[in-house]
């Protein structure tokens, strides 16, 4: 049994979630349950029921805090490393006129993810077992995806490596990053011709769970 959300993650999360999700906060308590009825045999996360909220709901869909208008219209979203589903289950949730591919190379991850979706009812979301840098070299996952998201998986160069196939034309990886770990990367950054660049503003997530900012890149990739 979870705690409540406190005053601030359900202010937080209103910002966040659109108003045509009336169910999104009973999808994610059915989901912790999930989770942490999973989590005893298997390993699926070391973040706290009281912490489950701020640190794995809220994180997970503070893309649509920093860029409101993001989830606006349709997009096809692939999840990279998506370990236990976050952000992508919170994200499909609240966003159910978008298309997610979580993508984990450890297989139960993968079938916990498709089985909370399932329970959840997420007809928007399918996981797929492989390696992110294999998979996104094969039809229907070449250059298929707005958005490749990626949650405390990998340095940006490893990011853009694997990621890169997924993009298409106009996509972007969408890299949750803290302040810290955008400034240990940016000289990175800067230097490599092959991509494009953009980053948020920094905000706070509720209930003291950190500081984030969002790491926008583009990349430039051969028609071949």
């Amino acid at each position: 049994m979870i705690p409540p959300p406190s005053d601030a993650v359900t202010a937080f999360l209103h910002a966040c979630s659109p108003a045509d999700c009336p169910d999104f906060m009973g999808k994610m308590e059915h989901l912790a349950a999930l989770l942490y009825e999973a989590n005893e045999s298997f390993n699926l996360t070391a973040i706290k029921p009281d912490g489950f909220w701020s640190r794995h709901v809220s994180d997970s869909l503070s893309p649509a805090f920093a860029m409101p208008d993001y989830f606006r219209k349709p997009k096809r979203i692939c999840d990279l490393g998506c370990g236990a589903g976050f952000p992508s289950l919170v994200l499909a949730a609240a966003f159910p006129h978008c298309t997610f591919t979580p993508v984990d190379s450890t297989r139960k991850k993968v079938d916990f993810v498709n089985m909370a979706a399932e329970k959840l009812g997420l007809r928007n979301l399918k996981a797929v077992h492989a390696r992110g840098n294999e998979l996104g070299r094969k039809t229907p996952f070449r250059r298929a995806y707005d958005a490749v998201t990626a949650r405390a998986v990998a340095s940006a160069e490893i990011l853009i490596r694997e990621g890169a196939g997924f993009l298409n034309g106009t996509g972007r990886l969408l890299v949750y990053r803290t302040p810290q770990q955008y400034a240990e990367e940016r000289m990175f950054l800067g230097k490599n011709r092959k991509i494009r660049f953009e980053t948020t503003d920094v905000f706070s997530l509720p209930d003291d769970a950190g500081t984030r900012l969002f790491l926008l890149i583009g990349v430039t990739t051969s028609k071949a």
